[in-house]
């Protein structure tokens, strides 16, 4: 199993930008679709954006879209989230996650799909 460690979080005032970055290690993240998920105090889990392995298939959920960016190195065994336009409501600790697969061009927005998860990182945006 893959482990993965995130990073980049921070207080950011509205409007800003950050920078997520999620590390691999144990394994090659060459075979894994990933996905970033974010959790709010008293609310859900909820997926923000998510890639396939490959890296060429890629879509972000409906309340960042046009703000968000996943992205992957898989040569630094690294996955990203640039997040630009940040919202008050944006403010959740940031998950990235995992998923095993022979499906190289499938990317998958469901958290019961993933098997690795990182201990999240904690975004707040003031207003």
């Amino acid at each position: 199993q893959v482990q993965l460690v995130e990073s980049g979080g921070g207080l950011v005032q509205a409007g800003g930008s950050l920078t997520l970055s999620c590390a691999a290690s144990g394994r090659a993240l060459t075979d894994y679709a990933m996905g970033w998920f974010r959790q709010a105090p008293g609310k859900e889990r909820e997926v923000v954006a998510a890639i396939s392995a490959s890296g060429y298939s890629a879509d972000d959920a409906d309340s960042v879209k046009g703000r968000f960016i996943i992205f992957r190195d898989n040569a630094k065994n690294t996955v990203y989230l640039q997040m630009n336009s940040l919202k008050p409501e944006d403010t959740a600790v940031y998950y990235c996650a995992g998923k095993a697969t022979g499906y190289r061009e499938t990317y998958y927005f469901s958290p019961n799909e993933y098997d690795s998860w990182g201990q999240g990182t904690q975004v707040t945006v003031s207003s």
